[in-house]
């Protein structure tokens, strides 16, 4: 194997015997002069070194390589005071790396330990205890509930009405919204269609909630501003709400504006529903329910009312639409 000297150090470059003996620490691995050959950038060689002597650079020998070099002769000089700086600046790299991914590492680890816990908790007590039944989901689901709700992290459907795996399929948007037929393709409407056509589920559940951030957003719109977000292009949905709830609560606080509209929107949802030609031919024999939910957090109560599907509500665009079996919990 040969070793490369750098020709760009000094006039006089440093025989290649003595770099041999200075970095490879032993006579025995020295080569002969007429196999030597010369490039030009010093950062190649540093990177050619790095290459040949990485076994030492992991054993921590570089710093026995800085020694030799720092005391190496006169000749060698400009070698040794660039080659002693470059190797530090690169261990000080590599540490500094390393404690960052170890931080990183701890971060997320913290997170996945208590993630791995409470999913073997879940093996323990409700899969290994109820073996059978998940048995007969791994083969097929037959819900009897699609629901559509908020993807806000503090409103999760199955932990507030108890909904057990196979019991509810369910898709969850900002804002809890549902795009009439019109306005074309969403994930929402393509679990509609799967739910409603392939599963055969007998309730549609719309369920709003609190304090929620995308009717906030809905709120705040100016109309007259052209949308320029993911959100607001998202949010705009309910601009029938939004419009309704003007009218309709226009003396009262914007935060009381919020929670009209908060109602209001699953009130919309619901018809857009219907707009849907599959979902009231059902509705209107008789298979299938519609229902809005909303969920206060702040006092944890539940609303729950049922659309009584008269097809005069959908003459009007801005109607109101009549409901039954209103529930509220507390």
């Amino acid at each position: 194997m040969a070793i490369l000297a750098p020709t760009s150090v000094s006039k006089d470059p440093c025989p290649p015997h003595l770099l041999q003996f200075l970095l490879l620490g032993s006579p025995e691995n020295l080569i002969e002069p007429s196999k030597t050959f010369h490039f030009v950038g010093f950062v190649d060689f540093l990177n050619l070194l790095l290459q040949i002597f990485g076994s030492k650079l992991k054993s921590g020998k570089i710093e026995q390589t800085q020694l030799r070099l720092l005391t190496a002769s006169n000749n060698c000089s400009d070698l040794t005071a660039k080659a002693s700086r470059k190797p530090l600046g690169l261990t000080e790299e590599l540490k500094n790396n390393k404690l960052e991914s170890v931080v990183e590492t701890d971060d997320g680890s913290g997170l996945f330990e208590d993630m791995k816990r409470r999913f073997l908790s879940f093996k323990k007590h409700k899969y290994m205890e109820n073996l059978e039944h998940y048995q007969n989901l791994a083969k097929g689901q037959a819900p009897k509930f699609m629901v559509i709700s908020c993807a806000d992290s503090r409103v999760c459907p199955s932990t507030i009405l108890g909904f057990q795996p196979g019991e509810a399929f369910i898709v969850r948007n900002i804002a809890n919204l549902v795009p009439s037929f019109e306005r074309g393709p969403s994930e929402t409407n393509a679990a509609l269609e799967f739910s409603v056509n392939a599963l055969e589920v007998e309730n549609i559940l719309v369920v709003g909630h609190s304090c929620c951030g995308g009717i906030r957003a809905l709120m705040s719109m100016d109309d007259e501003v052209e949308k320029s977000s993911f959100i607001q292009n998202w949010v705009v949905v309910g601009r029938d709400a939004r419009l309704w709830t003007k009218a309709a609560a226009s003396k009262l606080s914007f935060d009381q504006q919020c929670k009209h509209c908060e109602k209001e929107s699953i009130n919309r949802s619901l018809l857009n529903l219907l707009t849907y030609p599959w979902i009231e031919e059902k509705v209107k024999n008789g298979i299938l329910s519609v229902h809005g939910g909303y969920y206060d957090f702040v006092d944890c109560t539940f609303e729950k009312w049922t659309l009584d599907y008269k097809e005069d509500n959908l003459k009007e665009k801005h109607g109101r639409i009549s409901v039954k079996n209103h529930l509220f919990w507390s």
